[in-house]
């Protein structure tokens, strides 16, 4: 069986040392969703889903210590090119910029081919050199398997994040990995358009 996510994932990293990534899922086994997984400084993983159900799959394919149910909104402006990301002790605005020379290329293919699972896999080698830190398929825990299949991206060239109530400081160029699975999100800023497939 095959479960198919489609949507965003925006990932950042602060100079405080805090790294997040929000996933944003239009189309999924759920209802229309947002998560986020964040990792503070001294590497306390922390993930903040928006329902139980939600939760435990998100952390049956990946590792935390720590689980937060709470409301995960995210709102998008077209015309001001900003989200804004209501979770619970998480609130980030961001400002996303034009699109990445990666996006420009993904955004080229045509999407049965980038959002495939033999895409992804005939990617991975290449992302392991080219993207350090990101996979493209991989061990999803208990024996399942997971693809990602980016459709484009674009660069995040603003950010103000606060952690319960507390400036998390300037936005970084670099974002070292999150360590709660097999793959991170790219080295650099970015909002990315995927379908991630988890095979069970």
């Amino acid at each position: 069986m095959l479960d198919r996510y489609d949507g965003h994932i925006l990932g950042l990293a602060t100079s405080d040392g805090r790294r997040v990534v929000v996933g944003r899922w239009l189309r999924s086994p759920f209802p229309p969703f947002a998560d986020v997984m964040t990792e503070d400084a001294e590497g306390w993983r922390t993930l903040i889903a928006p329902a139980r159900a939600v939760a435990d799959e998100v952390a049956a394919t990946y590792v935390f210590d720590e689980v937060l149910i709470h409301p995960v909104r995210v709102t998008c402006d077209a015309a001001t090119r900003t989200w804004h990301v209501d979770a619970g002790p998480l609130q980030l605005g961001v400002t996303i910029g034009g699109p990445t020379p990666l996006g420009r290329l993904l955004a080229a293919l045509p999407r049965p081919i980038s959002s495939s699972r033999t895409f992804a896999t005939l990617a991975d080698p290449v992302a392991r050199v080219v993207l350090p830190g990101v996979r493209t398929r991989g061990s999803a825990g208990g024996g399942r398997r997971e693809w990602y299949g980016a459709r484009g991206q674009h660069r995040v060239v603003d950010a103000h994040v606060t952690w319960e109530d507390r400036p998390c400081g300037d936005l970084l160029d670099e974002v070292l990995p999150l360590h709660v699975g097999f793959s991170s999100v790219p080295g650099r800023p970015s909002v990315t358009a995927v379908r991630t497939t988890i095979g069970h």
